[in-house]
């Protein structure tokens, strides 16, 4: 089956830890934190986003943004690189998926810049298990 490539903790996919170890840039919290950084660094070339769906085996035809998205495990807002290493082909569905990571990604970089979370915590955290994050975001939510 095509799932070969991912971990999965119950319906949640996760990435898997050969193929998407996780990569970091070199990045102070200064420039981390500033508003608009992510822009200045995202930068995937498609060829490199069909890369990482050959890695998990998700067919060309589902590698479009409808279904799968090219995601970055590390975040770029919490020091994430666009190296393959750190991109892997994230599904929506079911749900939690890539839209309830972007949730838990925003939270970190809060968490990282308020001083409440080391960023080598969070980096490590989401490059893991990023489900164990986001449910531990949604208990304290409630």
């Amino acid at each position: 089956s095509s799932d070969l490539r991912y971990r999965r903790q119950g319906p949640v996919y996760l990435n898997d830890i050969r193929a998407t170890p996780g990569a970091v840039l070199t990045v102070d919290l200064k420039t981390l934190c500033t508003p608009g950084y992510t822009s200045t660094v995202r930068d995937v070339p498609l060829t490199v986003k069909k890369q990482a769906c050959d890695l998990y085996g998700v067919p060309e035809a589902h590698c479009n943004g409808k279904e799968v998205e090219i995601d970055h495990l590390i975040s770029l807002e919490i020091g994430g690189s666009n190296d393959l290493k750190n991109l892997w082909p994230q599904p929506y569905k079911p749900i939690p998926g890539a839209h309830e990571k972007d949730k838990l990604e925003n939270w970190l970089h809060s968490q990282v810049c308020s001083g409440n979370m080391s960023l080598q915590t969070a980096q490590r955290g989401i490059a893991k298990n990023w489900y164990q994050g986001y449910a531990s975001l949604v208990q304290s939510l409630h």
